[in-house]
């Protein structure tokens, strides 16, 4: 029997494929210029990544201070991050592009806002203490995990989109994407020194790199893999980096207004200098209107006009008592240091190495400091060498000056560690004129194991030492980094340690004019202060083995 055959089911136009998200690319291009074209994306992304972090540590050593551990902090967290962010990124590699897009929009943000958001919450909260001490840097830590766990995930999307575009062995294949990141790292490292520190300063220049790393990500994907994404995908990546380029550029057009409004937060009302010099920021504030004036370097106070007498006389005056016609000042560009020398009749000449000339002319033209210095720079013995102390003292003459004063920031600061080592007090000491004195500012008696280990160190290069201490630190101009309220900010004291190759007598010189914040009774009760603080045994600091950290 013959059966009737069955309808034939209907034609159907075949279905139309759903994008490739695992097979090979479908390029607008050959695949050798797509190949380059990744290769390129993945130098530029290398680049912002390595300025995000160069941009965190130097924002963070400026900010908390100890650029070593601010370094160690960030690269580590960082590092760390970038493997488990590795690790993560394997679940998405079967949406590779759409995923990577995705993943540098977000970096573009969160690293372009992140020099930015760091300088805000110093600004605004650095000084609230208690629980919120350690606030910035615990937001420090947060920026670099969450910029090293989106660096991290490229790795493995690119990897898959390169080779979806041609396979190859993966031997090869991770030569050449390394070979394309560590060339843009490279290049990054360079340009954020060289160009954008000097050109736009920390806050535009972390912007500008942002969108550079929104158009570099956002091109990438929807030029060259658009055929591979969902017009859903397409229209997602595209309003996402359209956003992030619209909040970096606003961001970018605030950023003057921005950095005033923080600076008024950070040093308080009256800020009438504001510059970054090739060596620091010099932030000059008061000084008018009955206001006292300060002066802060790379955010920290050097000088207050409210106590500054006490500081610059103590360090001074108990070295010129001796001979004292040729003097030499290590740092004080501020020109306060030559102030008091000049004071004491038989003064020849005097000598400032001082590093930023920016201050020095400050110390020259601004009508408050010119006038607090007392115009020592129109005075014809005084003569500024712009150059590193340390450098400078391996050509000084030998036994030229009969004093020698440090007045420099004190050994806890990573950039004056050398000042502090044994090898710059053998060149001091080879400076020395016989029986001259050298004058140290040695930090903080409060903080006593660096304030001695500088006394050791001295004591190592052959100088024999008395040491003391005065108050000071005036509650009332703390601000700046001082500021931030972690029982370590805000010293209430200046240690000083007068050397010479014989045991120096600390006293005043009766011939020169009488001081007013010092007399030789309270110099010999601060020599006592300081005596009990004495901690023994502390081995000296040395350029290869600094001691002077936390």
């Amino acid at each position: 029997m013959i059966e009737p055959h069955a309808p034939a089911p209907p034609v159907l136009a075949p279905p139309r494929p759903a994008p490739s998200r695992s097979g090979p690319a479908r390029l607008p291009v050959r695949p050798g210029t797509g190949r380059f074209l990744v290769l390129a994306g993945v130098f530029v992304c290398a680049a912002c990544g390595l300025v995000y972090e160069l941009e965190l540590v130097a924002l963070a050593s400026y900010l908390i201070g100890d650029s070593v551990t601010q370094a160690s902090v960030v690269l580590s967290v960082m590092v760390f991050a970038m493997g488990i962010g590795s690790l993560a990124a394997k679940r998405l590699r079967r949406c590779a592009a759409v995923a990577f897009g995705a993943i540098e929009a977000t970096l573009a943000l969160v690293g372009g806002c992140s020099a930015m958001a760091l300088y805000a919450v110093f600004a605004w909260t650095g000084g609230w203490g208690g629980m919120w001490a350690s606030g910035p840097r615990c937001v420090l830590v947060a920026f670099s995990l969450a910029i090293g766990l989106l660096i991290g995930a490229e790795v493995p999307l690119l990897m898959e989109l390169i080779q979806r575009i041609r396979r190859q062995d993966p031997g090869g294949a991770v030569a050449d994407l390394f070979a394309a990141d560590y060339v843009g790292a490279l290049v990054g490292g360079l340009a954020f020194p060289f160009l954008l520190l000097p050109l736009l300063g920390q806050l535009t220049g972390a912007l500008l790199t942002g969108a550079v790393n929104a158009v570099a990500g956002g091109t990438l994907v929807l030029g060259l893999f658009r055929r591979d994404l969902s017009g859903r995908a397409c229209w997602l990546l595209l309003a996402a980096n359209l956003t992030v380029l619209g909040l970096l550029a606003s961001a970018a057009a605030l950023v003057g207004d921005f950095e005033r409004a923080a600076r008024q937060a950070v040093y308080g009302g009256g800020v009438r200098v504001a510059l970054q010099s090739d060596v620091q920021e010099v932030v000059l504030t008061g000084g008018a209107r009955g206001r006292p004036l300060d002066l802060f370097l790379n955010g920290r106070l050097r000088v207050s006009g409210r106590d500054e007498p006490r500081y610059h006389e103590a360090l001074v005056r108990p070295a010129m008592t001796g001979r004292h016609a040729r003097v030499l000042i290590l740092g004080g560009g501020d020109g306060l240091a030559a102030r008091e020398v000049l004071r004491h009749p038989g003064v020849d000449r005097v000598d400032v190495v001082e590093q930023d000339p920016a201050v020095v002319r400050l110390a020259r033209t601004d009508p408050a400091l010119a006038g607090l210095n007392g115009h020592v720079y129109a005075d014809r013995r005084v003569h500024v060498r712009t150059a590193d102390a340390f450098d400078w003292l391996r050509g000084a003459p030998v036994g030229a000056y009969d004093v020698v004063i440090e007045d420099i920031p004190d050994p806890g600061i990573t950039a004056s560690t050398k000042m502090y080592a044994q090898e710059f007090y053998d060149l001091t000491r080879r400076a020395l004129a016989p029986g001259g004195r050298l004058a140290v500012h040695a930090g903080p008696v409060s903080r006593p194991r660096a304030f001695w280990t500088v006394e050791a160190t001295l004591r190592a290069a052959g100088l024999r030492t008395v040491s003391y201490r005065v108050g000071g630190g005036d509650p009332g101009s703390v601000a700046g980094l001082d500021r931030m309220s972690d029982g370590a900010r805000a010293p209430r004291d200046w240690g000083f340690v007068l050397a010479s190759r014989t045991p120096p007598r600390l006293s005043l010189d009766p011939g020169a004019p009488r001081p007013r914040t010092l007399t030789p009774a309270a110099l010999a009760e601060d020599a006592r202060a300081a005596a009990a603080t004495r901690v023994p045994d502390l081995p000296p600091s040395t350029l290869l083995h600094p001691r002077y950290a936390g």
